[in-house]
């Protein structure tokens, strides 16, 4: 087809034809025969260049004749040889522009310019039409574009790659799927005709003289992958690489739009990230690119996306955050991120950037909320507390990163300069407050009235059967948390509650009992604090256990939390108040903060599974309370550490609250006892002003007042509604690296997809849990948190249609067969299943 039939036939009929009338400006006078074909029987045609006065009357004549009912004509064409008008000024002069507002218009836009037109008629020599146009000031003889290509068709690369468009081709020639790889190899002759495509589309002379695709394919993807580099380059390039072949500007779009389909296509992006690789060592891309600074928008090698990753943290470090958030916003779905590497580096950049923002934002906040307590309060439960999360997120992207060269150390240690310059602010109020106000606060329900208010008149009713989960240090964020992922599964309701003080295991866990509001006292024993409920020492685990079973006799029954997930109990019918204990977030943060904070989802998870099963026994409720909460004091110091005021002390609760008698100083708050609902042998209660402790050193610590140790969630579940379910027929499919068995990285990166044919599933949001278990279902491998991973449940969210890659971080010290699940979090239903073996050594 000539360029003339193409505009003639593909454009401007059946344009004018759907509108019935159509006005074309052409000031270079290009279109004006294809124009005048366009007269038919039912088709007329005014020529404004031939006389101003007859074409205005002829084209108003022919429009009303369009108008009539039963009239001959379908359409008006009028051909004005001149340009469009710009402005509502000029529009006023031009007699013939009512009829394209009436009508259509050509030129409409970009799109109808000669190139863009040429381009479409000509697909797949856009290279070759880029250079004549280049070459010519008002655009190439209708001519000269006809005679583009010779009639080449390319019939065997076509016939053996099953393609028809020149892109695909080139895509195909680059990554061949199997069948046509096959082709490539069992057919002749196709060698000869990619050596003239590759001419014309790229402008690529082809150096080897080997037949087989193996050794075209090596000089092809060298001469796309740098051609791109060199496009997108906005600076000179280095004068080593100036002999290497590249293709002419002209070709840029397709480089770029092939590139694009293959770092995209997770059939084609291993193999390209292999390509890359080995291109970038074979010309010391790196080495050679060393002095630039700019590489421009596209990540095509690794070594620029690491350049693009300093200037990411930059931004961090110099207060542009801005630039950061453009730079993690472009590279969301980089090719590289297929790298579990570079997952966890862009992870911790995005974490560190998202605790900055928000810290600089609750703090000009601040001043607001400051005026009371209940002010305060309302501000941390509302919004404030996501300091907390977005710092736990971020100490846990910390703890999974492996940083030899020091390269993260910035971001790590502005975000937590951040973070503890707001805590601080924010306690010296709270602080202040407490002074004031005492605690807990008058009107708000405490910890202590919890059982009382929550549990006592449910159990009036016998049969009315309530689970108690008792999780120590579970703070109000990870409720927060908690809340969203229970929702997906049943009515839940979260509300804070205040804890008693010292903010302390032994304390904490006393005052979620029966009548702690009254009966709580604080003793010594051996130079020891020893809390009692009246008469009754609560120390232990056992001893506040026998409290629940004296007054509910049988209908009471306890248990860890871990124990009832994983083992199959049998509760009695007559048990009504069922306890499961949980101490694993507060004993892994005391053992190891810097690295357990990735254990905290194991924990929620456990409490999902077990509101599962607890619904398919009968329970009715399920009560969720904790003792206490914590804070991470990464931003330790040597020196830093709160002096001890005069007096005399003789308990010290976790380095953070003194009970005894002394006198305040500008270092440590002082107040009676009773003020802060402490009963007992205690007359006064010291507190650092500051997040400080004590003592030096720790990194992890509860005990004191604080809002992060303080204020505690309460849930109350229901169980006694049917659980959400995804309807329908949905399969959610797992696969490595287009089917290999074995991986060679500890940070593999695993492909998931959702897909359903059922029509009424279409809309449903699928939550799967990934997990990497050995043969005896230890976990040995689980999801890098953040991005498309809840931090907090180690979950993520997919429709049908959606696919994710998600990285899996390799516990270190295990090497053999493993298997990938795709699990449901709420009842552990595997979906899929994926076996995979480590090729590396341990």
């Amino acid at each position: 087809m000539t360029i003339a039939s193409f505009i003639r036939d593909s454009v401007l009929r059946p344009r004018l034809l759907k509108a019935g009338c159509m006005v074309v400006y052409d000031p270079d006078q290009r279109y004006q025969a294809i124009c005048a074909s366009l007269e038919a029987d039912r088709v007329r045609v005014v020529d404004a260049s031939v006389s101003s006065i007859e074409s205005r009357l002829a084209a108003i004549q022919a429009l009303s004749e369009v108008g009539r009912p039963k009239s001959s004509l379908d359409a008006v064409l009028i051909y004005v040889p001149k340009g469009p008008p710009e402005t509502d000024e000029d529009k006023q002069i031009d007699p013939f522009s009512i009829y394209a507002v009436s009508g259509a218009v050509f030129p409409k836009d970009d799109g109808d310019d000669y190139l863009s037109l040429c381009l479409r008629a000509k697909p797949d020599h856009s290279t070759e039409v880029r250079r004549v146009f280049a070459g010519a000031a008002t655009g190439p003889a209708f001519v000269v574009i006809d005679a583009i290509g010779g009639g080449a068709s390319w019939p065997q690369l076509r016939s053996a790659l099953q393609v028809e468009s020149g892109r695909e081709i080139l895509t195909a020639l680059l990554a061949p799927n199997a069948a046509q790889a096959e082709a490539l190899k069992a057919q002749e002759g196709w060698g000869d005709e990619a050596r003239e495509f590759l001419s014309a589309t790229l402008g690529l002379s082809v150096k080897t003289r080997g037949k087989s695709w193996n050794s075209l394919a090596d000089e092809l993807w060298r001469f796309v992958l740098f051609s791109e580099f060199i496009f997108d380059l906005p600076v000179a390039l280095p004068e080593a690489l100036y002999g290497v072949p590249h293709a002419p500007v002209e070709a840029r779009p397709i480089i770029e739009d092939v590139c694009d389909r293959l770092r995209s296509n997770p059939k084609s992006r291993s193999g390209y990230i292999e390509r890359a690789e080995a291109i970038e060592i074979e010309l010391d891309m790196a080495g050679q690119c060393s002095a630039i600074e700019d590489l421009g928008e596209r990540d095509t090698f690794p070594f620029e996306e690491r350049t693009f990753l300093k200037s990411a943290i930059k931004g961090i470090t110099t207060n542009d955050t801005d630039v950061t958030r453009r730079l993690l916003a472009r590279h969301k779905n980089s090719v590289w991120l297929g790298k579990g590497e570079s997952q966890s580096q862009w992870e911790l950049v995005r974490a560190g950037l998202s605790l900055v923002e928000a810290c600089e934002d609750y703090e000009r906040q601040l001043p607001e909320h400051a005026r009371s307590q209940a002010e305060l309060l309302d501000f941390y439960l509302g919004s404030l507390r996501e300091a907390d999360r977005l710092q736990r997120e971020f100490e846990q992207a910390v703890g999974d990163f492996l940083d030899p060269h020091g390269l993260m150390q910035e971001v790590i240690d502005q975000a937590r300069a951040r973070y503890r310059r707001l805590a601080e602010k924010v306690q010296t109020i709270f602080v202040k407050h407490i002074e004031t106000t005492g605690w807990p606060p008058q009107g708000r329900l405490a910890n202590a009235d919890v059982f009382d208010r929550l549990l006592a008149d449910r159990l009036k009713e016998s049969g009315r059967r309530v689970a108690y989960l008792m999780i120590d240090a579970l703070r109000y964020e990870l409720g927060v948390a908690l809340e969203k992922m229970l929702a997906e599964d049943g009515p839940v309701e979260l509300q804070a509650a205040y804890a008693q003080l010292p903010t302390i295991t032994l304390v904490g866990m006393a005052s979620l009992l029966p009548n702690a509001r009254t009966e709580l006292t604080l003793g010594l024993d051996a130079d020891s604090l020893a809390p009692s409920l009246g008469a009754a020492r609560v120390g232990n685990v056992s001893q506040r256990m026998d409290v629940l079973k004296k007054r509910f006799g049988d209908r009471f029954h306890e248990m860890p939390l871990n124990d009832f997930v994983r083992g199959k109990p049998k509760i009695s019918e007559t048990v009504d108040l069922f306890v499961l204990r949980s101490t694993e977030i507060d004993s892994q943060l005391e053992s190891n903060p810097e690295t357990t904070l990735g254990l905290i989802p194991g924990t929620l998870k456990l409490i999902r599974v077990a509101l599962h099963k607890l619904r398919s026994m009968g329970f009715k409720e399920a009560v969720i309370v904790t003792d206490h909460g914590f804070f991470l004091n990464a931003q330790a110091e040597a020196g830093d550490v709160c002096i001890k005021p005069q007096g005399n002390w003789p308990i010290n609760a976790h380095d953070r609250i003194m009970l005894g008698n002394g006198n305040a100083d500008t270092h440590s708050a002082v107040v009676s006892a009773e003020k802060l609902g402490i009963r007992g042998d205690f007359g006064q209660v010291a507190m650092p002003r500051s997040m400080a402790p004590y003592r030096a050193g720790h990194l992890y610590f509860h005990g004191g007042a604080s809002l992060a140790e303080a204020v505690v969630p309460v849930l109350v579940a229901r169980l006694d509604t049917e659980e959400n379910a995804a309807t329908g027929r949905v399969a959610v499919e797992i696969y490595y690296k287009n089917g290999a068995k074995r991986i060679t990285t500890r940070m593999p990166v695993i492909d998931i997809k959702v897909q359903s044919d059922d029509m009424f599933s279409q809309d449903v949001i699928v939550e799967v849990l990934i997990e990497a278990q050995d043969a005896k279902g230890n976990v040995v491998g689980e999801p890098r948190p953040g991005g498309d991973v809840n931090p907090a449940t180690r979950t993520l969210a997919l429709a049908p249609g959606q696919s994710k890659q998600i990285a899996l971080r390799m516990d270190p010290d295990f090497e053999g067969k493993f298997s990938v699940k795709a699990l449901n979090p709420t009842t552990l239903a595997s979906y899929s299943t994926l076996a995979l073996e480590t090729d590396y050594t341990v």
